[in-house]
């Protein structure tokens, strides 16, 4: 369901691989049956494809890890939060254009 950059990330994998991560974090919180995830997938590769190396990208199946999305509030889904040093930056929840979500990168990058 990822693109080659995107990586899936579980409920026992989050801490490490989102929080203590390096580098600003983009999570994709999904499920298999939702219709503007599926939407929003082609664009959340092209995110992680043109910023190769400055960010991770990762998705959570929201069915089968039920804990991280209910631990950061996730109420619908598509939710896309970024996270840098383990924080919260930014968030936003349903089919959210390219545009908006490389400001949102971009803001973690440089701040």
């Amino acid at each position: 369901m990822a693109g080659q950059n995107v990586l899936e990330t579980t409920d026992n994998d989050f801490e490490n691989d989102v929080l203590k991560s390096d580098v600003p974090v983009v999570v994709d919180f999904w499920a298999s049956w939702c219709g503007p995830c599926r939407a929003l997938a082609p664009i959340i590769d092209e995110l992680a494809n043109d910023n190769q190396g400055k960010i991770k990208v990762f998705k959570v199946n929201t069915d089968e890890n039920p804990n991280t999305p209910a631990q950061y509030g996730v109420r619908g889904i598509p939710t896309v939060i970024v996270f840098k040093n383990g924080e919260v930056v930014d968030q936003t929840t349903g089919v959210t254009p390219k545009a908006n979500l490389q400001a949102m990168v971009n803001q973690a990058i440089t701040a």
